[in-house]
């Protein structure tokens, strides 16, 4: 088991521990605002690891190394670029499904593009950024991108 969360969880208790004391009407405050952002977020993440779930039951490892392994070259950089592209969900969820690609055979690189996609490009939202910032800009924002991705995830494979 992974010590992090643990090392989390406690950095935050005693944080709420000293500003309780300092403030407790704030820290309950502060409290009720990150049980409600947890309230709302649960869903998704129980989402997204079912997802996980059914990543590592239903498709097979030898698919995901065929479409996105290092043996694939630039089509695994495009792969994992259009997943992230489509993927929908707070940028959080893209790492436990990153992890699984990994798992199966994923090329580095491709999955650092599928992440940095996730996060950068707004497929699903592209209507609604057209219609605020114009679709020249829509546009531009999300095919510079999708280019970026490509880019640091080449540049992953490179640093690592």
């Amino acid at each position: 088991m992974d010590p992090t969360g643990i090392i989390y969880l406690i950095g935050v208790a005693l944080a709420y521990a000293f500003f309780w004391r300092r403030s407790p009407g704030r820290a309950s405050k502060a409290l009720a605002g990150g049980s409600k952002s947890f309230t709302g977020m649960l869903p998704t993440f129980i989402a997204v690891f079912g997802l996980v779930g059914l990543f590592e039951t239903f498709i097979p490892p030898a698919l995901i190394e065929r479409l996105m392994g290092s043996s694939s070259g630039a089509l695994s950089l495009l792969v994992g670029t259009a997943l992230g592209t489509v993927a929908t969900g707070p940028p959080a969820g893209a790492y436990p499904i990153a992890a699984t690609l990994l798992k199966g055979g994923a090329w580095a690189p491709a999955v650092a593009a599928f992440i940095v996609s996730w996060i950068l490009v707004g497929f699903v939202s592209l209507p609604m950024e057209s219609r605020v910032f114009g679709v020249k800009f829509a546009v531009l924002r999300n095919g510079i991108s999708i280019l970026a991705s490509m880019v640091i995830g080449v540049l992953m494979g490179v640093v690592l």
